[in-house]
């Protein structure tokens, strides 16, 4: 073979290698789970503030394949948020969804995954998180921006009153989780959520302390600045304070180094560390309340480099695989054998007695008729996508 040859043969060889192929798995099969639940870890180990997310439904599934074994996962998912804070070390399946009378929030995410070291690694996401206004009534609760004035002065009411109930030890509002108000006969009723820490309050204001096993808990309240109720739960272990710019950057080089081990260690699900928030985060600005946020997003972005993968946002998957054999049309008219043998006998006219002619055969087969009354199974159709949903 030529030198000319031999190229063109490996060229061939080389696309071939290089060749990428698209996988539909099923959204509810558990190689779906399984990227499902990795992206769910990691998008909650990247959110630095506000609630921990669930995994809602699977809307789709691409998984890019190569002969070498290099396979990309693409999936749509949807997350709710839960009522357990990022600080709070409940076990994520021991968290409670909310539900759309409370103002649910929901996150739609694309997530990049490969496999590395058999452990199913996120490599970049994109996400866009809403509040859903379903099933609410007139005179329920409705959110509040997070630097509502008059909701923030109930917080801090809120929290002097738990503070003349404790001995020895004093806290600081960290981060306000949610704030919501009703409308009722009398005035306006409030419920807050927010995370404290202790602190420092030998001056006024207190000074949260600036320490990484310092008490911190989980308040809930509702009333008024006047009259108010006011719950407190700490946290009974302390979950790690890290900078979220450090783990920002420690995330970008694992991405960038997705097939080494330490890739492996960093973005499994079991490893993935939360990104814990500075120890002071309150909701303040020069933006008017009615144009704050009523709620904490995800984390909206992370593609250190840009793959091309992911979309502008989630989108249902229409297709379907046919689980069916072909319909035959029973009401088509049958070939009619006379006249089939018709050029043959028009033929042979010409040369009725010669004994090389050839005669056709024609073979008769009963077909038999099915009944206008007959029940025809329909045809089943198994849809790819999206998946169940989990919980609403």
């Amino acid at each position: 073979m030529n030198t000319l040859g031999v190229t063109v043969v490996l060229g061939l060889l080389l696309g071939v290698w290089a060749q990428t192929n698209i996988e539909r798995p099923q959204c509810d099969s558990p190689e779906a789970e399984e990227a499902a639940l990795a992206a769910q870890d990691y998008l909650n180990a990247q959110h630095t503030h506000g609630y921990k997310y669930a995994l809602n439904r699977i809307e789709d599934i691409k998984v890019y394949t190569k002969p070498d074994g290099d396979n990309t996962y693409k999936l749509e998912i949807e997350l709710l948020e839960t009522d357990c804070h990022v600080l709070d070390p409940t076990p994520l399946a021991n968290c409670t969804v909310r539900p759309k009378r409370m103002t649910a929030v929901a996150g739609d995410c694309d997530v990049l995954l490969k496999r590395v070291g058999g452990v199913m690694t996120v490599t970049a996401f994109k996400c866009k998180t809403e509040e859903s206004t379903e099933d609410l009534c007139l005179g329920c609760h409705t959110l509040l921006p997070l630097n509502d004035t008059t909701a923030l002065d109930f917080v801090h009411t809120s929290l002097a009153t738990f503070n003349n109930m404790t001995e020895n030890i004093m806290y600081a509002v960290m981060e306000v989780g949610r704030m919501s108000s009703q409308v009722v006969s009398g005035g306006a009723i409030y419920s807050a959520e927010y995370v404290v820490v202790e602190a420092n309050c030998t001056d006024d204001p207190c000074v949260p302390l600036n320490d990484a096993m310092a008490a911190r808990g989980f308040c809930t309240t509702r009333g008024s600045s006047i009259a108010h109720i006011v719950d407190c739960k700490m946290f009974l272990t302390m979950m790690p304070i890290i900078d979220a710019n450090s783990t920002v950057a420690d995330a970008n080089s694992t991405v960038a180094d997705t097939n080494s081990t330490v890739a492996a260690d960093t973005n499994s699900t079991a490893a993935a560390s939360p990104a814990m928030p500075s120890m002071v985060h309150i909701h303040t600005g020069s933006l008017s309340p009615k144009l704050g946020l009523r709620y904490h997003k995800l984390t909206t972005l992370q593609d250190t480099e840009p793959s091309g993968f992911l979309s502008s946002e989630s989108a249902e998957s229409s297709e379907v695989v046919p689980v069916a054999p072909a319909v035959v049309d029973a009401a088509a008219p049958a070939a009619d054998p006379a006249a089939d043998a018709a050029p043959a006998a028009d033929a042979g006219s010409d040369s009725d007695s010669s004994n090389s002619a050839e005669i056709p055969v024609v073979v008769k087969i009963d077909v038999p008729v099915v009944a206008a009354h007959a029940v025809v199974d329909p045809i089943v159709v198994v849809p790819v996508c999206p998946g169940r949903k989990i919980f609403f």
